[in-house]
């Protein structure tokens, strides 16, 4: 089967666009003249949603000391960010809770990766005082949601580009160039695109594989393709693209980063690993 990036795009048209809430919570946390009773209604008008943020809330991740009741509460505790990272992770859960045969993906899978992706994006951002972490997270949660829509293309192409990654010794994402003519993270950047995401994070997941490219914000790119590695060295979600997936060169460095501090980061998020389940 040939595939055209053409054939891409109309899936990408096709794809359900994200949910209204999520958008309007998107585009509230990022006004800074909102306020936290115009946040509480936009949340409340799903029931869904609204108990979704209020167990995510009460979680032992977040360690507040007594039950948070409402959406006001949860606010006024956690902040607009991370309501925020609550609300998108709770609104992609559907999309990405999913087998990924084309990838050899198991169901449940590519879920895992991209929260623990986010988790640890968010956890290198605050390292590094990268001043918006709560952009980290969004990115690397939706970084690799591009291999759902190539999923079903990927069948006919996956054992070629694994046989030809391991012959000439080729990162995966490098050699699925070749022979697609993109990547599932060009798709990904459609999809964070067609959602209205904000440039930046666009670019973060269109470039996660080559955060040398990233001209309009390489630290979040950079942070991203961190929080991507570091979930392949752990074995989180393991997938055909971490066939010979290394670290880019001069990532660390942009940060003023050693091999000890990304220890240090593994080392934290293994202790996150037990909370990864409150986002199912």
């Amino acid at each position: 089967m040939v595939i055209s990036l053409e054939e891409i795009v109309r899936e990408v048209n096709d794809l359900p666009t994200m949910p209204g809430i999520a958008v309007q919570v998107i585009r509230l946390t990022e006004d800074p003249y909102s306020t936290v009773k115009q946040l509480n209604e936009v949340i409340c008008q799903d029931q869904s949603m609204t108990a979704k943020v209020l167990r995510l809330s009460n979680s032992a991740y977040y360690g507040y000391s007594r039950r948070i009741a409402t959406i006001v509460e949860a606010i006024g505790v956690l902040g607009f960010s991370t309501i925020r990272d609550l609300v998108v992770a709770a609104s992609v859960n559907n999309v990405l809770n999913r087998e990924v045969q084309g990838y050899q993906i198991a169901r449940g899978e590519i879920w895992r990766h991209s929260v623990t992706c986010a988790m640890t994006a968010r956890a290198i951002a605050r390292h590094v005082r990268f001043p918006a972490a709560d952009r980290a997270f969004i990115a690397g949660l939706m970084h690799d949601i591009g291999k759902v829509i190539l999923n079903i293309y990927m069948v006919d192409f996956y054992g070629e580009i694994i046989k030809r990654a391991r012959q000439e010794q080729r990162p995966f994402s490098a050699v699925e160039e070749d022979v697609l003519g993109f990547t599932h993270a060009t798709v990904g950047g459609m999809v964070a695109d067609k959602w209205n995401l904000p440039t930046d994070q666009v670019e973060a997941i269109t470039c996660h594989h080559t955060p040398l490219d990233a001209k309009e914000n390489p630290q979040l790119t950079a942070i991203v393709h961190l929080a991507d590695i570091v979930c392949m060295a752990m074995g989180i979600g393991l997938g055909g693209d971490a066939l010979h997936y290394s670290l880019a060169g001069e990532t660390l460095t942009l940060f003023g980063l050693s091999e000890p501090d990304m220890e240090l980061i593994m080392a934290e998020l293994a202790e996150l690993m037990g909370d990864i389940n409150m986002f199912n």
